[in-house]
């Protein structure tokens, strides 16, 4: 008979659970007009996306004609959505060299007052649609159509020197129609997955007027490679209070990419960065694999946007890995992560590094790992009671597994575990009790774009509370 592993901290409870979703992603707006009038040509803002994770937000009251929003050029190589009225049909439109292609098209019956939207997530093209109920109450949005493939074939919007010919674009064509508010900007998220606490190199959370700092990944409108990786303010007195400060890409191999699921760590007068090379991964081939990058600087990535230029992480294992964390104890810096010998199928569990050096990045030794976990993802360096502890998300066994520092299994967390692999990230207060900020696995839209869209976020919190 199979023992139970000893119960590891205080027992948790769900306190709070919501979903932010957003097409374009609120505080970074780059164009934003208040207009209630017709139109018949397309407005091109002076604004373009700082990466290739941008939406376009349109409302519309009439239509007799082409409605049109997305990225376009001076010299008018555009990529869109369009809807045209008197054939009821929405499409994805890319046009260059004087030639315009239509990727994706289907049926669809505008609602009389709605917001359209366009979004593209790496060089994946969504088209969306808010309808507004008969009351004037904005309802869900719905995924209409999307399509990557054959946008990719052509344009590479993950390129710099295109992306930056592409403006945010608007309007109608070969027709008229009623606007009303705009909004152009970086692309928000379909929901937040990956957590992980914005902290001093000894492991205190980062913590300004009342607020704790995590990186989410903003799940996109596709795959892995559709999301990207953002920062936000956690108010400790209201944790549905979560709020977005900043938006981080990566600029690595002459693109643009949404690389995430990593760690913030504030030591002395510099940001230590370490994230996973999901931007450009291919799934089920297994052709490029997954790998940690890092960086160091003195920007405040606690606001504004981004695009970080990191290097590849020499972590001691030959095989992929992902989601690096990273804690200073007693003068050496510990780096848990995972490492995954099959990504088609995927086959994954954590382990533990670490280095005497004043970098988190050189000389890092293997202390050990968990190899007999198979679905086990999301490690997080905490100190519990007095003891530091690295803690992981075993997706099979449906727990939160606890090792010491030497990668022994001591034991789990009491704490529900919901949909997917929720990772288990801790959160300390002041008084003393513990917040646990996670995820689960609900999709968004996941017949027309598939697997990739979640999650909810969860928030669990010591019992007595």
């Amino acid at each position: 008979m199979t023992a139970i592993p000893a119960v590891v901290g205080p027992p948790f409870r769900e306190l709070h659970r919501y979903r932010p979703f957003q097409v374009t992603a609120p505080g970074f707006l780059q164009d934003h007009r208040l207009l209630l009038c017709r139109v018949g040509d397309l407005t091109r803002s002076e604004a373009s996306p700082p990466a290739p994770f941008a939406a376009v937000e349109v409302e519309v009251s009439y239509l007799d004609g082409v409605l049109v929003a997305g990225l376009g050029t001076t010299d008018g190589d555009e990529v869109v959505a369009t809807y045209t009225s008197r054939t009821r049909t929405a499409a994805i439109e890319v046009r260059s060299g004087g030639r315009t292609r239509v990727v994706r098209r289907a049926k669809v019956d505008l609602p009389a007052s709605c917001t359209w939207a366009f979004a593209v997530c790496e060089n994946q093209v969504t088209v969306l649609v808010r309808p507004v109920d008969p009351t004037g109450v904005p309802t869900r949005w719905r995924a209409l159509l999307t399509e990557r493939t054959k946008v990719g074939r052509l344009v590479d919007l993950r390129r710099p020197g295109t992306l930056e010919r592409y403006a945010y674009t608007w309007g109608a064509r070969s027709g008229t129609a009623t606007l009303g508010e705009v909004r152009a900007g970086p692309f928000g998220m379909t929901g937040l997955r990956d957590p992980h606490l914005v902290q001093h190199a000894d492991g205190r959370p980062v913590v300004r007027d009342g607020k704790v700092f995590l990186t989410w990944t903003c799940a996109g409108l596709g795959f892995f490679a559709q999301a990207h990786w953002g920062v936000f303010s956690l108010d400790l007195a209201d944790p549905t209070g979560l709020e977005q400060v900043a938006q981080l890409y990566s600029h690595r191999d002459g693109l643009l990419l949404g690389d995430h699921a990593g760690q913030l760590v504030r030591d002395g007068d510099r940001w230590l960065v370490a994230t996973s090379s999901w931007g450009d991964f291919v799934p089920r081939s297994g052709r490029h694999g997954v790998h940690v990058r890092h960086l160091s600087t003195t920007d405040d990535l606690l606001s504004g946007i981004h695009r970080l230029r990191t290097s590849r992480t020499d972590l001691p294992t030959g095989v992929s890995a992902w989601d690096p964390g990273f804690t200073r104890i007693d003068g050496r810096w510990f780096v848990g992560f995972v490492e995954s010998p099959s990504q088609a199928p995927f086959d994954f569990h954590p382990a533990l590094a670490g280095t005497g050096d004043r970098s988190p990045w050189t000389g890092l030794t293997r202390v050990g790992a968990a190899p007999a976990l198979h679905r086990c993802e999301g490690p997080v360096i905490a100190c519990i009671e007095g003891r530091w502890v690295l803690l992981a998300s075993d997706g099979q066994a449906r727990c939160y597994p606890v090792f010491d520092l030497a990668m022994t299994r001591v034991g789990r967390l009491d704490a529900p575990y919901p949909t997917n692999i929720p990772h288990p990230q801790l959160v300390p207060r002041e008084d003393g009790s513990w917040l646990m900020v996670s995820f689960d696995g609900t999709q968004y839209a996941s017949r027309t774009m598939g697997y990739g869209g979640h999650g909810d976020v969860v928030v669990m919190g010591t019992r007595g509370e």
